[in-house]
């Protein structure tokens, strides 16, 4: 069985509707195996969370889920307390893929039409605001938008729908980085204003630092960290010192090694402490992306979850 560490983070919440996700041994299967497998954990409501991983670790299939574009092989999945499978979780979410897939032939006045005209409670004045402040004129067709246009126009009909929970699968890829810029404050100032719960699979993981402040980490098909960002990163250390016959010193084997290299004659290693360090180890508080990359290149370290982020599947007990 897999070691799980809890590191104290904040309280749990006390009912499963204030759970935005909550996965109990979730799992998808191909035909070429699994792309998840055993997944467990909790996303709270109102959280802006980083969904993170390499290309194939199952970001993807887990956002397929949680949209009800793909059917889960084992478990279960909750959204706000409600199976993902239930007719009532609709409304509650919107997702918005890399792709972007709207009608080129419709004008941006046509296109927020047929928003409204799809979503019962479609909220105009927002999405409105979401065009106007970009000035994208309401005659254009959606084919001669550029990129940074298109998104936005995509963002205001995610946002007029009025979502709880908004599900985004590298939504910006495309957008060079002055758009990029403008569309994430758009995107932090418009969930902030709504208390909107945000998942976000992103690449580029200084964007999570600045806007996350809870992870999702995936690898493998399985979750090998899950929690508050605050809590998440300080239950690392990055220690340097003297590697022994060219291999990291034995003292290691105390702690909860994530990653350890040794170049020349010194060695350095993430850990998570369990006790004091040797004095003549340096030591160094580790950024987020240098705890993201050191799990993401070892995704056979222990996992890691914050209190209240890991939840037991049915009929099984705690690690």
């Amino acid at each position: 069985m897999t070691q799980t560490s809890t590191p104290n983070g904040t309280p749990g919440q006390g009912t499963s509707g204030n759970w935005a996700l909550e996965a109990r041994g979730m799992g998808k299967r191909y035909r070429r195996g699994w792309a998840l497998r055993d997944c467990s954990f909790r996303v709270p409501a109102g959280r802006i969370c980083g969904l993170v991983g390499p290309n194939g670790a199952g970001k993807s299939t887990l956002l397929g889920l949680a949209t009800r574009q793909v059917e889960p092989t084992t478990g279960t999945l909750r959204v706000f307390g409600v199976p993902v499978d239930d007719p009532a979780v609709m409304p509650r979410f919107a997702f918005l893929g890399q792709d972007k897939p709207l009608f080129k032939g419709f004008t941006v006045a046509e296109t927020l039409r047929m928003g409204a005209e799809l979503n019962p409670g479609w909220d105009a004045a927002a999405a409105d605001r979401i065009v106007r402040s970009g000035n994208i004129p309401e005659r254009a067709r959606v084919g001669t938008l550029s990129g940074g246009q298109r998104t936005r126009l995509a963002f205001a009909l995610a946002f007029g729908k009025r979502p709880e929970l908004l599900l985004l699968d590298e939504p910006m890829a495309d957008l060079d980085p002055l758009a990029r810029d403008e569309m994430t404050t758009l995107l932090m100032a418009e969930a902030v204003e709504r208390g909107t719960t945000v998942v976000m699979s992103s690449h580029l993981l200084t964007e999570l630092e600045d806007m996350c402040d809870y992870l999702l980490v995936v690898a493998e098909g399985r979750i090998r960290m899950a929690g508050d960002a605050d809590a998440l990163v300080p239950a690392h250390t990055l220690v340097t010192g003297v590697a022994r016959d060219g291999a990291p010193p034995p003292e290691l084997d105390h702690h909860t090694v994530v990653e350890a290299r040794v170049q020349g004659r010194q060695f350095q290693a993430m850990i998570r402490p369990k006790g004091p360090l040797p004095a003549d180890w340096e030591r160094a508080e580790p950024s987020l992306e240098e705890v993201l990359l050191a799990h993401l290149r070892s995704p056979q370290a222990p996992s890691l979850y914050t209190q209240g982020a890991r939840v037991e599947a049915e009929g099984t007990q705690a690690a």
